[in-house]
């Protein structure tokens, strides 16, 4: 069973997982209540199915960029559980679990989370030679600055607010689709899948180095 964890932004995730099914998830908007939530809810999960710790093979954590404080909590709870049953820890980028559900539609992919202050962290994702991949370096912006570089029709998802499609909608035009809400939720079943392989196959991050994507 993997755990997964993710309090990269306000929106908080965490599931359990095994490649059969998602056994157990929950996705709530946290605000800055992670440390409080996060432990009880993971909790929660495993006594609704009877598991103990012990029953974890690894565990996935969304790494950044996104909210100093949110991943500094996330990625405290992934070591602890890591170092306390010794199970490989794999970090995750958090626009990476933004992306993954649009990998099979055909558009380019703009995959956006706040970063506080006003401001958004974004990267493109989309084909490359076939393979579904991140095509831009993460990058820091304002509303105004997201759509800088695009020139054809593009999808936008994740954590946009009125602002944010306001000033997309008017640089764009009829470039820019945006996800419904529920398409743009940030789950941690979709982490978890990302990490899967690496979980069974034993290849965690050295915990000594795994560290939050800050973005400056």
């Amino acid at each position: 069973m993997l755990l997964a964890i993710d309090t990269a932004t306000q929106n908080a995730s965490v599931a359990l997982y095994d490649a059969q099914q998602v056994w157990a998830e929950r996705t709530w908007f946290s605000e800055r209540n992670h440390t409080v939530e996060v432990m009880p809810a993971i909790a929660e999960m495993l006594a609704g199915l009877s598991l103990a710790p012990a029953a974890l093979k690894g565990v996935a954590v969304a790494v950044g960029p996104g909210s100093f404080t949110g991943m500094r909590v996330g990625l405290s709870a992934a070591k602890g559980f890591g170092l306390a049953l010794n199970i490989p820890v794999i970090g995750i980028p958090t626009l990476d679990v933004v992306a993954q559900p649009f990998a099979d539609g055909r558009l380019p992919v703009c995959a956006v989370v706040h970063a506080g202050r006003g401001r958004f962290c974004a990267a493109m994702y989309g084909r490359q030679r076939g393979k579904w991949a991140r095509l831009s370096d993460f990058r820091l912006a304002s509303p105004a600055e997201l759509p800088a570089g695009i020139t054809e029709r593009t999808l936008f998802c994740g954590e946009l607010d009125d602002e944010a499609r306001q000033a997309v909608q008017s640089a764009l035009g009829d470039k820019a689709l945006f996800a419904s809400p529920a398409q743009s939720v940030r789950r941690a079943a979709v982490l978890a899948e990302l990490a899967w392989e690496r979980a069974v196959a034993g290849r965690g991050d050295d915990l000594a180095l795994l560290a939050p994507i800050y973005i400056h």
